[in-house]
């Protein structure tokens, strides 16, 4: 195999991205019609309905304390799976995120060698499980200007899972 051959190759597939570029394009034209939005021939009128608003605090109350008791532990561990991207479970062994050795009852920011965000320390003093619990579901909604990025767990069961897990690794 020569240049030669090479080149006829390139220039067989570039000639046929072209020929397919021109054939989108003409295709695109014939089938928006090129002239912009026009109104519709005819006019169905259908009356207004009222649609019921549903607010989001419409949801049902969930009492975390009794999701809390029946929390699964292995389920919160294989939850965890995600939040050890940035965390550590060590004592002292900090990540990107502080480690959560001991958090369930442990004051904010307490973590040494860890710079926390002024906005966690405005929130609370403890993480109590409903402060952890609330902190999970939306971090960026509980306190705002945190330095973690994590969109949060929307599921309470899962926070609940996550929090009994952690809670379960300090004795």
């Amino acid at each position: 195999m020569d240049t030669m051959e090479i080149t006829k190759i390139f220039g067989g597939l570039c000639g046929s991205l072209l020929i397919f570029l021109l054939i989108s394009t003409a295709s695109d034209a014939i089938y928006s019609g090129g002239h912009g939005h026009h109104e519709a021939a005819y006019v169905i009128e259908v009356p207004e309905a009222e649609v019921a608003e549903v607010e989001e605090d419409d949801e049902p109350e969930v009492d975390f304390s009794a999701l809390l008791a029946s929390a699964d532990i292995s389920a919160g561990e294989r939850t965890f799976r995600a939040c050890a991207a940035c965390h550590k479970l060590e004592d002292g062994a900090n990540g990107v995120g502080p480690h959560l050795y001991g958090i369930v009852g442990r004051d904010i920011s307490v973590v040494d060698g860890f710079a926390y965000s002024g906005a966690l320390v405005a929130q609370a003093e403890v993480w109590t499980p409903e402060n952890l619990s609330a902190f999970l579901e939306a971090p960026s909604d509980w306190a705002p200007g945190t330095k973690m990025a994590y969109r949060g767990l929307r599921e309470a069961e899962d926070r609940a899972n996550l929090i009994s897990y952690l809670d379960s690794l300090d004795d």
